[in-house]
Formats: C-alpha cells, sequence, structure tokens
C-alpha cells in the first residue's frame, strides 16, 4: 500500500534544495512539512519558497513533531549523529545523506541505535541510484558481463558549495569522504555488496586549496575474491562536473558518463539561459545543461525506492549498514594515506559472504594438452590462439585457417 508521508528535513543547504525539488516535484505525495535550518530566517525563507507549513532552527524541535513520520537528514556530517539519535528516539523513520558519518565509528553508532529502535532507515546514496546505474547494475546481475573484475569510480568539481565542507573537524575529511563515499558505494554494488572489502591502498594531498584535508585522492580497494576497485576524487577539476564509471568483466565492459557530457551542449555568447547545472563554473561559452538534473543524479528513483520499501515493510537498496561499511573502507583510506602502504579494513559487524569464490584462474581447455589464454581474429581473416602446456607451462601461439 502506498502511504502520503509527511516528512520533517533537517537542512537546507544545496542537498536540502535537491531533496525538495523531488519530492514536492510532479505529483508527488510524499510532502516536506517541517524544515529545520540553522537559523530561523534560513528555515522561514526555505519554507516560503517550497510552502511547507513548519519550519524551525531547532532539531529535537524538528524532529519531534508529532504529525511528521520520517525524518531527513541533509546537514552537516558533523550533526549526523545527534540528529539520528534524536529521530530514532523519537521512532520516527530516518533517511540520511551521505557519508552517514564521519567515520566508522560514528557510524556504528548511527546503525545499532536504528536497529534497537526498530525503525526504518535509508542511506540516501543518490548515485547508485541514476537511471544508467540502475540499468546496468541490473545487465551484471543478469550476466551480461560475466565475473566483474574492476570497477573504477570518478568524481572531480572546482569543489563543494558550502563552507563546513572544507572544514576537516566539521567534514571528517575532504574531498575522499565527500566524494570517494558515492564511489566506494558505486564500486561496492557492482562488486557485489556480499563480497568482502579486505585492504586499500590510497594517496591524498592538498594541491590546490589553502585547507588542511585533502582536495584530491586516488584510492584502490581489493576484495576477498581479488577484484579490485578504484576511485578517483578531487576538488581542483576545472571545467564542471565529471561523473563516470567503468566496470570491467570477464564478459564484458560498462563504461558511463553521467554529467559532463550529457548529451545536450548550448554554446551562448550573453549567458541568459540560466541555471545551468550543479558546480557549472560559468554560463557563457559552451555549456552542458542537465534535462532533469534530479532524475539524472539518482534523486527521484532513490526516494521512489526508499519510499516504497518503507511501506512495504522491507530494507531498502541503501540501508545504514551500507553507510557504515563506506566509512570502514573511508577510514582505510585515509590510513593508507598516512602510511603509503596497503590498510586493511577494519569491519567490526560483517553481514556479508564468509566465503568468496576468486574471479580468478579461468581455464579453457582446448584438448588434452593446452589451455586457452586468448582468442583473436587477426587482420589476414586467421585465428591466432595463444596456448598454455598443461604439463609444461610453456606459453605458445597457434594459427587456424
Amino acid at each position: 500500500m502506498r502511504n502520503n508521508h509527511k516528512i520533517t528535513l533537517l537542512g537546507t543547504g544545496l542537498i536540502g534544495t535537491f531533496y525538495t525539488m523531488t519530492l514536492h516535484g510532479p505529483r508527488g505525495r510524499d510532502e516536506v512539512h517541517h524544515v529545520c535550518a540553522a537559523t530561523e530566517e534560513e528555515a522561514r525563507s526555505f519554507a516560503q519558497k517550497w510552502n511547507i507549513p513548519r519550519w524551525s532552527c531547532d532539531i529535537k524541535k524538528a524532529v519531534n513533531d508529532p504529525e511528521t513520520d520520517v525524518v531527513i537528514v541533509g546537514i552537516p556530517n558533523h550533526l549526523h549523529q545527534e540528529a539520528v539519535l534524536q529521530a530514532a528516539a523519537a521512532g520516527k523513520a530516518i533517511l540520511c545523506t551521505k557519508p552517514l558519518g564521519r567515520n566508522a565509528v560514528e557510524a556504528k553508532i548511527m546503525l545499532e541505535a536504528v536497529e534497537k529502535a526498530g525503525v526504518f532507515a535509508g542511506y540516501l546514496e543518490d548515485l547508485v541510484y541514476t537511471p544508467k546505474t540502475l540499468k546496468s547494475l541490473d545487465s551484471v546481475k543478469k550476466g551480461a558481463l560475466g565475473k566483474v573484475l574492476w570497477v573504477r569510480s570518478r568524481e572531480t568539481h572546482p569543489g563543494p558549495h558550502s563552507a563546513w565542507f572544507w572544514d576537516l573537524e566539521k567534514a571528517g575529511g575532504g574531498a575522499i569522504v565527500d566524494m570517494g563515499c558515492h564511489c566506494v558505494e558505486i564500486i561496492r554494488n557492482f562488486i557485489g555488496k556480499d563480497i568482502k572489502p579486505v585492504e586499500v591502498m590510497c594517496t591524498a594531498d592538498t594541491l590546490v586549496h589553502p585547507i588542511e584535508a585533502e582536495d584530491s585522492g586516488i584510492g584502490l580497494i581489493r576484495f576477498e575474491n581479488k577484484a579490485i576497485g578504484q576511485f578517483e576524487v578531487s576538488w581542483t577539476f576545472r571545467g564542471g562536473m565529471d561523473l563516470r564509471d567503468e566496470v570491467a568483466g570477464t564478459e564484458g565492459t560498462i563504461w558511463l558518463n553521467h554529467f559532463l557530457r550529457t548529451g545536450f551542449e548550448m554554446f551562448t555568447a550573453v549567458g541568459r539561459g540560466g541555471y545551468v547545472a550543479e558546480k557549472a563554473e560559468g554560463d557563457t561559452g559552451w555549456l552542458f545543461p542537465v534535462g532533469d538534473e534530479v532524475h539524472e543524479l539518482g534523486y527521484t528513483p532513490m526516494f521512489a525506492e526508499m519510499f516504497d520499501a518503507l511501506d512495504n515493510g522491507v530494507a531498502p537498496m541503501e540501508t545504514f549498514y551500507d553507510g557504515y561499511v563506506v566509512n570502514a573502507i573511508i577510514d582505510a583510506c585515509y590510513q593508507s594515506a598516512r602510511s603509503k602502504q596497503w590498510e586493511p579494513v577494519k569491519l567490526d559487524i560483517w553481514r556479508g559472504s564468509t566465503v568468496a569464490e576468486s574471479v580468478s584462474g579461468k581455464k579453457v581447455a582446448v584438448d588434452e594438452k593446452f589451455i586457452l589464454i586468448k582468442e583473436e581474429r587477426m587482420p589476414d581473416g586467421k585465428t591466432k590462439l595463444i596456448l598454455k602446456d598443461k604439463k609444461t607451462g610453456e606459453i605458445l601461439q597457434q594459427i587456424m585457417e
């Protein structure tokens, strides 16, 4: 049964705006009933813009509004734990933006709190809900790529909008915790969330901005089945927001370009086209607008899936447990960036598989003597086989007419 939910929204920044745009979109049934901001003026202004009946600057008051049944946490990272604990104590369903915590310790506290309270809890990781990603994941689950060997996820742009992102203490890190959390969960979805992340190697640095946190980072995640995840994040990329994913399997490949190249290109010398897209750096010259931003970034399908799961009494695709695992991986990344070596992913709670089948070691026997390494059609039309002798291990080639 599809219910109409009344929502308390914590946060009126960019993410709060995107969330409200989505929820109050065409024929939306779930509405923000109470909005909470840092100041009463910010809350009032936001409420008036979006026709929200109640507003406040008190998290406790907003969470305990007796007319709301869902709390959406869209506030800075250092406030997530307090908000989630209060919402859990109030018995409200909770949807929390990424990252769940500044670290795995905070994420674990929140996970245990919602489970103890028995409330619905969803992790708002929008980039695994983009239409392209959902269709790609469906293909992967059906076996179109064979075994997934390697996943690369990239998010780069000129830097976040609000001051708190740049504050190491409030955010819990820089570009890695801000955007790496997206990439890590994309990687986990394609490799399989049941496969345990084992260790990471990461490099991070502050290349451009005068801040204590990192503005750039690259990481490798090794999973128990030997699959590899790779992420690239940066607040130094010029030219807009670049969101790309690549998935390589034993039987196929997927390339995804979500944002910078949308298929919509426009040149203007006068800049009268209005808002272009998130993180766009200008409004003249060649522009790459987005047709339906909240849909293409995954917000529309994300909230649809979250509220359907809530109504049906089932777990959503992205849970607080997923947020906890992501935080644990990011913690290991920061440790690796400091130590300059592979570091283990420390998971106090692991609910996935305890035995993972390796993705390596595919063997195709040509006959009793040889194993096929590679088959290739040559320019002259002949087929070349690269073979391995089963007994001696010798590598040789054979031309087939």
